[in-house]
């Protein structure tokens, strides 16, 4: 039985409660998934719980770049630049169709927070740290071939510009590959299943107490080590687990919006400064280019951050100010999220200024929690991790090895496999009246998992966009415990976010598919419907300020 199908919520329930895992971990966001991914694969028993949907938090709302982290150089965290940067190449590796080289272009203006010597100096630093390949390190260039590279750039003021690598990714995706890819090894990983209690036998935690957030009910997870990779929550299991100390979380918040291409029309990435000494991204990514990220520090509801109106003015004004020609308002932002940074707090320092290196906490119960850290790396936090479970397990476990695990979808041998697989995507869907657009869709979110769902399409025999849609449907149904619309259409296949429209278009399909598969009464499904519309309200509608006690209460 595939227990990562949504049908079988029940059997892996009772299997969760029936087994005694060496490791439970807590939290299904990238961390999460990378330690589960981690322990299974060195020979542990593990267990994963989510509260919300896989990547719910902050790995679906991230600036979703697997990219080595220039302002750290900045901030002299040498170390955290070496790490990152040299992960940027493995997981590239490991899921080529999801993690894709994005060349950066960095503008050098009077007055900016980088000067040519400086900039030409620190990328050479960079791609030293980071390991970059040799065609890929960077390229100073004059301020013509500046404008050649990138006509919408702002002409007074520019002196000329730096390429550089970077990759860009869907961050939910990953996370959610991760996660089956673990479960591969025999990891037993669940959605909608919230912490709510830790057990313990003589003074140590044993085991979670754990509330069904779908169907409702408890149940108790026997584990002999017990990790939180709960980002924004961690703080909050501390607590419960009475283990607070001097150090804290410290959330900040980034948002970032997305336009239509049409309206700005860039050949690639751009990093750039704001009036303010900040640095933010534009990143075109197929119909759409999406504009990031703010820092703010937040204190509201870490389930629900908003986009708020002054968000969305200050990244507007910064790209009207770097790209005048484009001219964007605030009619132009299609949709838009926020994502929440769990840092850790130092004394002093504002939202920009905090390190974003990761930090491990252990209690006397044994409770392990990690904070901070970056999406780049993933892999190397966990691998830390699940060294100190090993040590507190005793006996003998493999090393890490997930530097060599292909993830699900990502049995590619290099970026021509990628281009051919679309290209014969596009052949197979073209009698259909779909092309090019819709296989570059299906192979950079599915990979090689593709396959199976033009199978399901032809065999089903609607041979249509919807026809389309209902097959990507299908698969997220039985292969990757999609249990609700907005899981679909937001963690796993980026919708609500890079074509909202389209949404909007396929609710009703999708809505009435799920009701059916799922055996949803007309309650559950008006909820859905709900749920949705307001995910898409809260995406594409900005108030001028979300209310304290809103953000306090709003779930």
């Amino acid at each position: 039985m595939n227990l990562f199908a949504g049908i079988s919520r029940l059997p892996l329930l009772e299997r969760l409660t029936e087994r005694t895992y060496d490791l439970l971990v807590i939290g299904g966001g990238v961390t999460g998934a990378g330690i589960a991914l981690d322990a299974a694969a060195r020979g542990m028993r593990v267990a994963l719980v989510e509260q919300q949907d896989f990547a719910a938090g902050t790995s679906s709302r991230s600036t979703k770049l697997i990219h080595g982290g220039l302002r750290y150089l900045k901030q002299l965290e040498i170390k955290l630049v070496q790490e990152v940067g040299s992960e940027r190449a493995i997981v590239h590796r490991l899921a080529p169709h999801l993690v894709i080289a994005e060349p950066m272009l960095l503008p050098l203006v009077e007055g900016g927070t980088y000067g040519r010597l400086a900039t030409s100096f620190g990328l050479w630093v960079y791609d030293v740290l980071a390991g970059v390949r040799t065609e890929d390190r960077r390229r100073m260039l004059s301020r013509t071939d500046t404008l050649h590279q990138e006509p919408l750039l702002r002409e007074p003021g520019l002196l000329g510009g730096g390429l550089y690598a970077e990759y860009r990714t869907d961050d939910a995706r990953l996370t959610v590959e991760i996660l089956k890819t673990a479960s591969s090894f025999g990891a037993d990983c669940i959605n909608y299943l919230r912490a709510a209690e830790f057990v313990y036998t003589d003074g140590r935690i044993s085991g979670v107490r754990c509330e069904d957030r779908l169907m409702g009910g408890t149940h108790t997870i026997q584990a002999r080590q017990v990790v939180s990779a709960a980002g924004p929550w961690v703080d909050e299991l501390r607590k419960l687990n009475q283990s607070m100390n001097r150090k804290r979380l410290h959330l900040t918040k980034g948002v970032h919006i997305v336009v239509p291409r049409t309206r700005m029309p860039l050949r690639q990435s751009v990093y750039f400064d704001m009036p303010d000494g900040r640095m933010i991204f534009a990143i075109p990514r197929g119909r759409t280019t999406y504009i990031g990220t703010t820092d703010t520090d937040y204190q509201g509801d870490p389930a629900r951050p908003r986009t708020e109106l002054p968000d969305v003015a200050y990244l507007l004004d910064g790209a009207n100010r770097m790209f005048p020609s484009v001219q964007l308002t605030l009619a132009d932002v299609e949709s838009s999220w926020a994502g929440l940074r769990p840092l850790i707090h130092e004394e002093g320092k504002s939202a920009s200024e905090l390190s974003r290196k990761d930090e491990i906490f252990v209690s006397e119960s044994g409770l392990i929690s990690i904070a901070g850290g970056k999406l780049t790396g993933y892999r190397k936090m966990a691998e830390r991790v699940v060294n100190r479970v090993a040590q507190r397990l005793g006996g003998t476990w493999e090393r890490c090895r997930t530097a060599q695990i292909t993830l699900c979808g990502g049995e590619f041998s290099g970026r021509d496999e990628i281009s051919a697989l679309i290209r014969q995507t596009a052949e197979r869907l073209s009698p259909c009246g779909m092309g090019e657009p819709e296989a570059a869709h299906l192979v950079h979110t599915f990979g090689t998992q593709t396959d199976l769902i033009l199978d399901r399409f032809f065999a089903e025999g609607n041979l249509s966009p919807r026809g389309l849609v209902l097959a990507e449907l299908w698969f997220c149904m039985e292969y990757e415990m999609t249990h609700t619309a907005l899981d679909f259409f937001n963690r796993r296949t980026g919708r609500v976010y890079f074509d909202i429209h389209s949404v909007r278009q396929w609710q009703d399909t999708v809505l009435a598919a799920m009701a059916r598969a799922l055996g949803w009464g007309p309650d559950r499904s008006a909820r859905e419907r709900g749920e949705l519309e307001q995910a898409l309200h809260e995406a594409s509608v900005f108030p001028e300020q979300v209310p304290q006690a809103a953000r306090e209460t709003a779930h």
